[in-house]
C-alpha cells in the first residue's frame, strides 16, 4: 500500500497450506469468525508497514479455524509463501462491537486503576489463555499480567479509557 495510509486491524494468521491448490489454513484473531465467509478482501504481509492487497475467491470455517483460497495462489509453493503472513482489514470494515466488548487496539493503552482509584499502569497487550484473556499492564519497568475477567474487573470504561482492578495488589 504506497501512497496511502489506512489504519489496518489484524484478523487472522496463515497457519499452513492444505493440498496442492493454494488452500490455507488462517488461525482466527477476531469475535467475529464468520466474516470469514463473505469478507473478500484482506492486506496481508508480515507486518502491518508492508502489506499487499489479497482477494479471496474461497472460503469455509471448520474446526475454529479459516480455511481460504486466493485469487493467483493456486500451487503449494504459493501458499507455503504465505505462512506466517497476517490478514488485515481496515478500520472501515471493522463491524461493530456488542455491548461490553471492544477491539484490541481500544484496550491497548488503557490506564489501569486501582480500587482507591490510583493509576497504577496502562495496558500493553491482551493475550489470550486457554481460560481466559489476560491484560499485560506495564507498571514501572515491568510487566504485570492481570486477568481480564469480571472477578477481577470492577469497571471497564472504554469512553474514559480505564479500568479498574480493586484487587490489583494480589499480583505483585
Amino acid at each position: 500500500m504506497k501512497g496511502q495510509r489506512v489504519e489496518l486491524y489484524q484478523t487472522g494468521v496463515v497457519l499452513k497450506p492444505r493440498g496442492l491448490c493454494g488452500e490455507v489454513k488462517v488461525e482466527i484473531v477476531t469475535d467475529f469468525p464468520e466474516s470469514f465467509l463473505y469478507r473478500r478482501d484482506y492486506f496481508s504481509g508480515k507486518s502491518v508497514d508492508m502489506v499487499e492487497p489479497l482477494k479471496v475467491k474461497k472460503s469455509a470455517l471448520s474446526s475454529g479455524f479459516a480455511w481460504l483460497f486466493f485469487d493467483g495462489v493456486d500451487t503449494l509453493e504459493k501458499a507455503e509463501s504465505l505462512v506466517g503472513w497476517s490478514l488485515f482489514v481496515g478500520s472501515d470494515q471493522l463491524l461493530p462491537q456488542p455491548e461490553n466488548r471492544a477491539y484490541l487496539h481500544e484496550i491497548i493503552g488503557m490506564k489501569v486503576l486501582d480500587r482507591h482509584g490510583c493509576e497504577v499502569g496502562v495496558v500493553t497487550n491482551v493475550i489470550r489463555m486457554p481460560a481466559h484473556e489476560v491484560y499485560e499492564v506495564q507498571v514501572g519497568g515491568r510487566k504485570v499480567l492481570l486477568p481480564a475477567i469480571d472477578q477481577f474487573v470492577e469497571e471497564f470504561n472504554l469512553l474514559e479509557r480505564f479500568i479498574v482492578i480493586p484487587r490489583y495488589d494480589e499480583f505483585l
